[in-house]
């Protein structure tokens, strides 16, 4: 493979948006074991959040990608295979990817919870200004702060 295929394929391995309209695989082998990778991270996403007997399975399959993902990207990396080869390992990298994003985004709070999670904090934070502001000790009473 020529060098600037090489590093073609490393950047779109490498881009953030490279996901983008990217399905999971159906399967995928993982170190000589065929892996039902879509159906596994549906199975998972479907719950609104990971069972604690099951958090040990998930973060198992996170690392095990991974460790995928790093063993297809080295033969691109020290050209070790056509040019033909470097772009099937690509497409099945982008498809790990896909399939981390999904798992990733498990342990992540709905925007509307963390919306109400920030506001809280923020108003928190709005109160201890106001009471330092207005002289006002913890153990609440206090009145101002003399001049």
């Amino acid at each position: 493979m020529k060098e600037y295929e090489r590093k073609q394929l490393l950047e779109r391995v490498n881009r953030e948006s490279s996901t983008v309209g990217v399905e999971i695989p159906e399967s995928i082998e993982i170190q000589g074991e065929a892996i039902d990778l879509r159906s596994f991270v549906f199975e998972i996403k479907r719950r609104d959040s990971i069972p604690p007997g099951e958090r040990d399975r998930v973060d198992r399959a996170k690392r095990n990608l991974r460790r995928e993902r790093l063993d297809r990207l080295e033969p691109i990396e020290e050209n070790e295979v056509s040019y033909e080869e470097g772009e099937a390992l690509a497409s099945s990298i982008i498809g790990i990817d896909r399939a981390l994003e999904a798992l990733e985004g498990l342990d992540a709070p709905d925007p509307e919870t963390e919306a109400k999670r920030q506001e809280a904090a923020d108003r928190k934070r709005w109160m201890n200004f106001l009471k330092k502001a207005l002289g006002r000790d913890d153990a609440g009473g206090g009145g101002r702060t003399r001049f």
